[in-house]
């Protein structure tokens, strides 16, 4: 995924010119071990961390940039894109520096003003902060940031009434209302004040009607220090409901469940957590939107002021996932305490990602580990069934899920993914009747699930069952999920099958243009086009699969079609009750 969005525009360098522009858009078509040639000269550097930047490979392109910014300080656009790149790899000691050198050529730089306010806070230089930020304008970022800011400074030097004031921006701005309610509320319970805080704290969750962790685990653990244990578990409860499955809270009610008093946790403890928390709000809002990039930057800027924040690291995570950059997600997963809602969560994405970076056998040993570790909790074993099916080992997997559905119990209309998986697997595992059994069962749960409806009715057709509900089920598939180009391949395929050649051909077509890259799709219109008389577009179709590297069966089938057409098979159409489906 390409480092291209707002936060990061691809200026032209002052000295470098368009030449050199060119000439590294053009070092994109080289082999990806380009750029790690070393390059001494100015030029070859910026080109370098130019491409690194183009493929995401953040630690390459700070290490090229910072190269260039060594022969040439001038470079601010460099400056700024390393200055970045340092926060969203976690090197803040040196992004702290070059933001130090970036506010010299631009003075009001968000980022750059936002991660020296953070130092700032750190050091509880609270002047300096309210200095830096009454500074910027209340555009773009700070408006949001600034405000946040400035109240938790002045909350730090003792004075809440010009730290609500400060706040009051955020109460009127748009979509930033619930901001502004949960940090006066935290201030107003910080100052002792819990009924003020409580009635902010409540604002907040029904706003959110109750799916918003953070304000329900706030706000119940503010009830349960004032001992309202009843309304602290309707406050889980409530969460526990509008997310069905999660196991975020189950600290929370294990700890109100226990006669032993216990220490409640206070989630924000002075006013550097405040900002913090500022940033953690502001990071998840941006990264719901898309902003994947802004977002880990202020996640980086948060965990930075409090490296303990463990629901800022799980969501840092998450970002770092979302860009594909999986074992720097592993290096932020595995800094998490043993002991937080999120770490079993994290494991699992760990494990996950561990995959993803081929170390197979290192997933499956996490998640091992972690079904003995939590014998009750079925994820675990729903995600080593994930891992054995993406690698097609189907017996494992089966047993995989076998095991989940015990540990669940009675399933609920949430488990129709898992039946869905599971049936995924018996069908591959040639255990066709449990396998129609889950995908019916999945229906019964979710009855116009498309990937359900597709399996099933795609199914259904191989077999030559059923043809007339399986065709239906497939265009009901199509119409649900009309950019899906796998299930409107199905439709065309069937089409194919049952001999309605003409009709086949349009969705195959558009299949194509939906999946271009995949060989199977091609090699279906390719055989749709000859039973049409298209015998020329056919082979195209045929030769393009064939050069998409195929699987060896088909790569064979490709190469007889090439060499030979397509060979009529006796009673290959399947036929069906009606002709117009």
């Amino acid at each position: 995924m390409p480092l291209t969005s707002r936060a990061f525009p691809n200026a032209p360098v002052r000295t470098l010119g368009a030449v050199a522009i060119a000439a590294a858009l053009l070092l994109q078509t080289l082999p990806a071990d380009a750029a790690e040639e070393h390059p001494t000269s100015l030029s070859g550097n910026f080109l370098a961390g130019h491409v690194a930047q183009k493929r995401s490979d953040v630690k390459a392109a700070i290490k090229y940039f910072g190269a260039t910014l060594k022969q040439d300080e001038g470079q601010v656009d460099v400056l700024r894109r390393t200055f970045l790149f340092n926060i969203m790899d976690g090197q803040m000691d040196d992004a702290i520096k070059l933001a130090n050198t970036y506010i010299q050529d631009e003075p009001k730089a968000p980022v750059a003003n936002l991660a020296l306010a953070i130092e700032d806070a750190r050091n509880e230089k609270w002047d300096a902060v309210l200095e830096r930020m009454s500074a910027l304008d209340g555009t773009g970022l700070n408006g949001f940031t600034a405000p946040m800011f400035k109240a938790w400074a002045l909350f730090a030097k003792k004075d809440k009434k010009a730290a609500l004031e400060a706040l009051k921006p955020l109460r009127d701005l748009g979509g930033t209302r619930a901001l502004h309610d949960l940090h006066a509320g935290l201030m107003h319970e910080l100052s002792g004040d819990f009924a003020a805080a409580e009635t902010y704290y409540l604002s907040v969750t029904e706003d959110e009607e109750g799916a918003s962790l953070r304000a329900s685990r706030i706000l119940g653990t503010l009830y349960e220090r004032q001992g309202k244990i009843n309304e602290a578990k309707a406050v889980f409860d409530l969460y526990q409901s509008a997310q069905p499955g999660t196991s975020f809270v189950d600290m929370d009610l294990d700890r109100l469940a226990d006669e032993e008093t216990k220490k409640v946790p206070v989630l924000v403890r002075n006013a550097k957590d405040g900002i913090a928390e500022a940033l953690f709000g502001i990071s998840s809002s941006l990264n719901r939107q898309g902003g994947s990039e802004t977002a880990l930057v202020l996640a980086r800027l948060a965990l930075h002021l409090r490296p303990d924040f463990a629901v800022m690291r799980y969501m840092a995570g998450g970002i770092l996932e979302n860009l594909e950059r999986y074992e720097d997600s592993v290096a932020v997963y595995k800094q998490l305490p043993k002991n937080t809602p999120f770490t079993r969560s994290a494991t699992l994405r760990i494990a996950r990602n561990l995959d993803r970076i081929d170390d197979f056998d290192g997933a499956v040993e996490i998640l091992t580990k972690a079904a003995k570790t939590y014998p009750e909790d079925p994820r675990p074993l729903i995600s080593l069934g994930d891992a054995y099916r993406r690698h097609q080992k189907w017996t494992d997997a089966v047993a995989a899920y076998d095991e989940a559905v015990k540990r669940i119990g009675e399933l609920e209309p949430r488990h129709w993914q898992l039946l869905y998986s599971r049936g995924i697997v018996l069908e591959r595992a040639k255990e066709w009747d449990r396998a129609e059994a889950d995908f019916l069962k999945a229906l019964e749960f979710e009855p116009d699930q498309p990937l359900v409806l597709n399996y099933l009715g795609y199914s259904w057709v191989e077999q030559k069952k059923n043809l007339e509900q399986a065709l239906t089920m497939i265009k009901t598939a199509v119409s649900k999920r009309p950019h899906d180009g796998y299930i409107t391949d199905s439709l065309g395929w069937v089409y194919y099958q049952f001999g309605r050649y003409e009709e086949a051909v349009p969705e195959l077509e558009r299949a194509v243009e939906l999946r271009p890259e995949d060989p199977v799709i091609n090699d279906h219109l390719g055989d749709a086009y000859w039973k049409v008389g298209r015998r020329l577009e056919a082979t195209f179709q045929w030769n393009h699969s064939l050069s998409l590297d195929p699987e060896p069966e088909l790569k064979e089938t490709l190469e007889k079609k090439l060499k030979d057409g397509l060979v009529e098979e006796a009673d290959a159409v399947i036929k069906t009750t009606t002709d117009g489906g």
